[in-house]
């Protein structure tokens, strides 16, 4: 039996950013100019980046222009993995030979970090928005493509048996068990996969793009404007979060048929 909640989650789910947000206060309060601003100065530059207020300098208004170029590269770069990392892993989990054939292949690259590729990307590429948006769909594609594997890999043997003693035909087993019961372990790889989205966007447009979360954290840096820069990575972390509770929620909605998945988080 699972022990009683203490308190409301959303309560409990706070605890750790007040607590976090507490600490910073205390770090800063003492040096109001000093190279961390403090949060009040972080809070009151954000309404700034998102055109609240008015300060007239050059980050004024900024945020949903950047906002909005990263999201479309984020989602381009997750569609493209989703594509090529859902099929490919659902064959290399359930046909043998293309999992002997592939498996070595894919195990040799998996190691290599995004950022090693960038500078083949952007020689290929060139500056610009498809390099970055395809760096995404590298960093989200393994991911999706090793926990579809491991979703269709985990199906209980007894379920296949029960659906042909059932009369499940052949063909018939792999829409009827094995995608149903690799659900679970596909819906994490999307959600790790989108949530990783987040983190290479950034990466991919500190490199000659004008536009996006990570061209406005580059331009913050260079002119020293280290409110802006948190600003930029609250913000990141805030659109990766409003994607983290999309993928749940479709997740809960498709999978409520589980007794594990399908309830509320």
């Amino acid at each position: 039996m699972a022990a009683p909640s203490s308190g409301p989650p959303g309560a409990i789910a706070a605890l750790v950013p007040l607590g976090l947000l507490a600490f910073w206060w205390a770090a800063t309060r003492n040096a109001p100019d000093g190279l961390i601003p403090q949060p009040q100065q972080v809070a009151s530059e954000l309404l700034d980046l998102a055109g609240i207020t008015h300060s007239g300098d050059a980050f004024n208004g900024v945020l949903w222009a950047n906002l909005l170029a990263s999201a479309s590269r984020v989602f381009a770069g997750f569609a493209v993995s989703a594509l090529l990392g859902l099929p490919l892993g659902l064959m290399i989990g359930q046909i043998g030979l293309v999992r002997r054939l592939l498996d070595s292949t894919l195990q040799l690259l998996r190691p290599v970090p995004v950022t090693a590729w960038q500078p083949l990307f952007l020689i290929l590429f060139g500056l610009g928005s498809q390099s970055a948006m395809l760096l995404v769909a590298l960093g989200c594609f393994y991911p999706i493509l090793l926990n579809t594997i491991l979703g269709v890999r985990s199906v209980e043997p007894r379920l296949l048996e029960a659906a042909a003693m059932l009369g499940v035909s052949r063909p018939a087993m792999f829409p009827k068990v094995v995608l149903p019961s690799a659900m679970p372990g596909i819906f994490t790889g999307l959600r790790l996969g989108l949530g990783f989205a987040w983190v290479v966007i950034v990466v991919g447009e500190m490199s000659g793009i004008r536009t996006g979360l990570g061209a406005m954290i580059m331009d913050a840096r260079e002119e020293s404007r280290t409110d802006v820069v948190i600003g930029g990575m609250i913000a990141i972390g805030l659109a990766g979060f409003v994607c983290d509770i999309a993928v749940q929620a479709i997740g809960r909605r498709l999978l409520r048929w589980s007794p594990q998945h399908g309830g509320k988080a």
